[in-house]
């Protein structure tokens, strides 16, 4: 019995780059003798097990065989007599097959090592086009590692786009391309993962809606300028549905984001670039009730976390016309001042409490306008 470290933690800690996560194999062993050292099982489809003291997943040396479609379609054999080697060759890459022992020797049986100092995205063997959400994993390990010099080889590319011309892509569930989506929007260049599905006829089965921001040169610059994935994702689609008449787009935008089972914090925020990104960027040529509208249409009163997520759009999109920096948050803190309390010790009441307030907000904005203008 013995357990080898594998896959992302040996591939990062040979480049040099951060190590989030340790996962771990185990030759020679039975799910009876994990219990009895005190490893707790997770595992449905084959057995994975919990360290008791680590927390780190140890999962026994398998071999695998497709059996249907999608990525779920495979039966699993776990037994003390399969090899590390017949583990490894299951997997997508050759950077992500290869093991560390415990005296820190690598076992390499398909040149990763090789291929990292090639900066060569290579996948291991034919079993690699079995499973269609590779597709998009190399996309995303792209959008990782790109700024580092890798690139995908030319015969990995050529099973990718073999998969995308099948059905095998429609078979992925929701939920796994959407977390594939999400995790290639907070890599240091998602725009490379958007080249690659559409190079490989995978967007056009994925994300049809987003060809328009993937064909343009500009916008893919500009998510990289931003630096949250919610920021990157409503710059996409601000592009991608800018040719959609006004009065369609929010209903096409949430249905986006519905049918991709997209979290409520990218879609409001995709909505909010799509309806008013123009007002952001000229916000000093607003008068003082189109300033006020902005604040409320925005809902920044109530959520003024927000803020910074719009004005790192506004710094990618604005066109050096940065005055929204400065002016918007001055101008929400002004907001934010107004008591209701005093107006109330006023004798303003019900509906008259409110419109004292909207008055105290307009003149809030109309000072904004006349400092400026000094």
């Amino acid at each position: 019995m013995q357990a080898y470290l594998v896959g992302g933690a040996v591939r990062d800690s040979l480049l040099g780059y951060p190590v989030y996560d340790r996962d771990w194999v185990v030759v020679g062993a039975t799910p009876e003798q994990m219990l009895q050292q005190g490893f707790r099982p997770v595992g449905k489809d084959f057995p994975v097990f919990i360290h008791p003291d680590s927390g780190e997943e140890y999962a026994l040396a398998r071999t695998e065989r497709k059996s249907g479609k999608g990525y779920t379609g495979f039966l699993y054999h776990a037994s003390p007599d399969v090899t590390l080697e017949e583990d490894l060759i299951r997997r997508d890459l050759t950077i992500n097959a290869m093991a560390m022992a415990d005296d820190g020797t690598i076992i390499d049986p398909y040149n990763g090592q090789r291929d990292l100092q090639s900066r060569c995205l290579r996948h291991v063997s034919p079993a690699f086009s079995e499973d269609p959400l590779r597709v998009l994993r190399i996309a995303r390990f792209l959008a990782r590692y790109a700024p580092m010099g890798f690139h995908i080889a030319p015969e990995t590319l050529t099973l990718m786009q073999q998969l995308a011309q099948s059905d095998e892509l429609q078979h992925l569930s929701t939920e796994r391309v959407w977390q594939e989506f999400q995790r290639a929007l907070g890599e240091s260049a998602p725009e490379q993962f958007l080249r690659t599905l559409m190079q490989t006829d995978a967007l056009a089965v994925l994300f049809p809606e987003l060809l328009p921001a993937a064909q343009d040169s500009n916008t893919l610059s500009q998510i990289n300028l931003a630096s949250d994935p919610r920021v990157r994702f409503a710059l996409l689609l601000r592009r991608s549905f800018a040719a959609t008449p006004a009065e369609q787009r929010s209903q096409k935008i949430k249905l986006f984001c519905d049918q991709r089972r997209a979290p409520n914090a990218y879609r409001d925020l995709a909505l909010q670039f799509c309806h008013h990104a123009d007002q952001l960027c000229q916000f000093n040529q607003l008068d003082a009730a189109q300033r006020l509208g902005l604040v409320k249409n925005l809902d920044l009163l109530r959520r003024s976390e927000h803020l910074s997520l719009l004005l790192q759009g506004c710094a990618v999109i604005c066109n050096n016309n940065l005055s929204v920096q400065q002016q918007l948050p001055l101008l929400l803190q002004a907001l934010q001042q107004i008591d209701p309390k005093q107006l109330m010790a006023q004798g303003f009441k019900g509906k008259a409490l409110g419109k004292a307030i909207d008055q105290a907000q307009l003149e809030i904005c109309q000072q904004q306008i006349d400092g400026e203008s000094v």
